[in-house]
């Protein structure tokens, strides 16, 4: 059986709203219909019937996001009934692994045109409360948010596992003798960073706003930050720490989507490809350093590729805490430190769980797209311990 060649079309995403912020009305459902959508209008030769598949990521899944949200998009978006979806969930990487499943299934040639994205809307996310053991419990059940981190825990997992996901970006800066104004320089390279690429117009081709609310652009970025107001912050994990709320990433809402073809689909969409996907990889680790699970899942990829760090143009690593970020860096020696993020990153960008790698995956391909050549990586940590990596190429 021959492997096909898998191409990216076209990337969209929303900017991404703060929590409680201008996007906190929307349902992610229809965050995840607005990109669909817009990437159905954006290539007015396909024909949206065939489309074979949309594969989307979802980190919570408790809430208005219930029940396959990939098929709820499709319906919201008025793509034909026949257009099936399903909603895969890698916690943090969910947006990439749904790129990634679209991509194998177009490469073993089960599809020819399909929709990969990722939705998460952290301001609507859900309280729960479990199940009563029995019908009439005589005292009280506990309530979580799933807005983010552990719940429910099952108690048969040890306690060095469980920690809160700032107190294992503690434990990488630890483990690399990263200080709190290291942290606080990254962030705030981050803001300026993705500031930047706002004012000079490089997301304009990425970006399409949701109708009717009033967000020009990522909204936690803060262009007027500085080393002295980061400094200022509390460390949010320990008495003594070094990460806070100005050196991690905040929580937020937000979509993004790719169209996938092979060659076939490719002709009947009239258009350049973006990039194509050349390989992927996941890696697991210590629940405790799920940080650093780009770290191995970035080099698997490399090697699948035939690629080395040296071929990379680009490296959009998604930054759920400064800390993670650059133990990550600490581990690649060889990796020229220039590429990574070029435009930003989630810090300043924002991290709506599920739709961070459909986003780091287009912000690639438009990037490469852009240079005319190139290689590219779009990575992510994941908790619990895992990383993922995917390998673009135009």
């Amino acid at each position: 059986m021959s492997i096909r060649d898998v191409y990216i079309v076209d990337a969209v995403r929303t900017p991404i709203g703060k929590f409680g912020g201008a996007l906190s009305s929307v349902r992610p459902d229809d965050l995840a219909a607005h990109v669909v959508r817009a990437l159905v209008d954006r290539t007015p030769d396909l024909d949206p019937g065939r489309i074979d598949d949309v594969y989307f990521g979802d980190a919570n899944g408790a809430g208005e996001d219930n029940r396959d949200v990939a098929r709820m998009a499709v319906l919201l978006a008025g793509l034909p009934v026949s257009v099936p979806g399903v909603t895969v969930n890698r916690l943090c990487g969910s947006g990439l692994e749904a790129v990634v499943q679209a991509a194998r299934a177009v490469a073993l040639g089960d599809a020819s045109v399909v929709l990969a994205g990722g939705v998460e809307s952290m301001s609507r996310a859900p309280w729960v409360v479990p199940k009563p053991e029995r019908a009439f419990p005589a005292g009280h059940q506990q309530m979580y948010s799933t807005t983010l981190g552990w719940r429910m825990t099952n108690p048969r997992m040890p306690d060095e596992w469980t920690v809160p996901l700032g107190e294992g970006a503690e434990l990488i800066a630890d483990k690399h003798a990263l200080t709190r104004e290291q942290q606080d320089a990254f962030a705030l390279a981050s803001h300026h960073k993705a500031a930047r690429a706002w004012a000079d117009g490089l997301y304009d081709g990425e970006v399409v706003a949701y109708g009717g609310v009033d967000l020009p652009r990522d909204e936690s970025i803060r262009d007027t930050t500085s080393m002295e107001a980061l400094a200022k912050l509390k460390p949010s994990f320990r008495t003594d720490g070094t990460v806070t709320a100005g050196n991690a990433s905040p929580l937020n809402d937000g979509a993004a989507a790719l169209l996938l073809v092979d060659e076939d689909g490719l002709r009947a969409c009239g258009r350049e490809p973006l990039a194509r996907i050349r390989a992927s990889a996941v890696t697991g680790i210590e629940p405790q350093l799920f940080g650093l699970g780009p770290v191995e899942a970035v080099q698997r990829a490399l090697t699948k590729a035939g690629r080395t760090f040296d071929d990379l143009a680009v490296l959009e690593l998604n930054e759920a805490f400064a800390a993670q970020a650059l133990g990550c860096l600490a581990e690649w020696p060889d990796l020229d430190p220039s590429v990574v993020n070029p435009r930003g990153g989630a810090i300043a960008i924002g991290h709506p769980l599920g739709a961070s790698g459909a986003r780091l995956a287009g912000a690639v391909a438009h990037q490469l797209a852009a240079a005319g050549s190139g290689t590219g990586m779009a990575a992510l940590c994941i908790g619990v311990g895992q990383g993922i990596a995917v390998v673009l190429e135009r």
